[in-house]
């Protein structure tokens, strides 16, 4: 996919992504797909303890470098999650002229859970190819750690590395539109990345700023 093809498609999902009406928050069903809420009881130094997690899919991210361009392939899209840290703690309808959903637009590494029976570098493949639209090989991949998630929210998830360059954007990307996916594709220079992990405060997840760390530390012939 050409540079103006891709502009003009984030353009559209842009759009679509901020098009966010009539929100309200409730209860979570117990029933849920996505998240099982538990207790947990134990004696921690002869002390009668208790603590709430919430367990959530594991998942897949991935660090993203366009060899042809010098720049991180990285994602945004809205997260309703996300959102939900800005908005207070009560149910009922969500005043979006007082919260815009642009509050809840977040920059990302490409990633996607843990949802098939496949080799981790395999469901990594996919999302890189759903999300931003690189067709990369196995081989490409490098396995860089798997770290866990901690005190409330627990899951796993596994980081890779890949490579990627022009030639290989053969596929639209933006998501998978069967799950009413909408994700803008968006390439930053590392000068650009580091001005963005140096705010005061950013739109992004910790495996964002782990991922990108991962990059300036052990990369630099990339930017040097």
């Amino acid at each position: 996919m050409d540079v103006k093809t891709q502009e003009e498609q984030n353009e559209s999902i842009r759009q679509r992504m901020l098009d966010v009406k009539e929100m309200r928050v409730g209860e979570c069903p117990s029933d849920s797909p996505w998240i099982r809420p538990t207790r947990i009881y134990y004696q921690h130094d002869g002390v009668q303890r208790d603590w709430d997690v919430v367990r959530a899919h594991d998942g897949v991210s991935i660090i993203v470098f366009n060899t042809t361009r010098k720049k991180l392939v990285l994602v945004r899209q809205f997260r309703p999650a996300f959102f939900y840290t800005y908005l207070p703690e009560k149910r009922g309808s969500v005043d979006l002229q007082r919260y815009p959903p642009t509050l809840g637009v977040t920059l990302e590494l490409c990633a996607g859970i843990i949802d098939k029976d496949k080799p981790l570098v395999e469901i990594a493949r996919d999302e890189l190819k759903e999300e931003c639209g690189y067709d990369a090989p196995a081989e490409a991949f490098k396995l860089i750690t798997t770290f866990r998630y901690t005190s409330t929210s627990v899951c796993k998830d596994t980081l890779f590395y890949v490579e990627v360059t022009d030639e290989m954007h053969t596929l639209p990307g933006g998501g998978s539109a069967s799950e009413g996916e909408l994700i803008e594709v968006v390439e930053l220079s590392v000068p650009e990345v580091k001005k963005y992990i140096d705010s005061e405060e950013v739109q992004s997840p910790p495996s964002f700023l782990y991922g990108v760390t991962w990059f300036l530390i052990n990369k630099p012939e990339h930017y040097s």
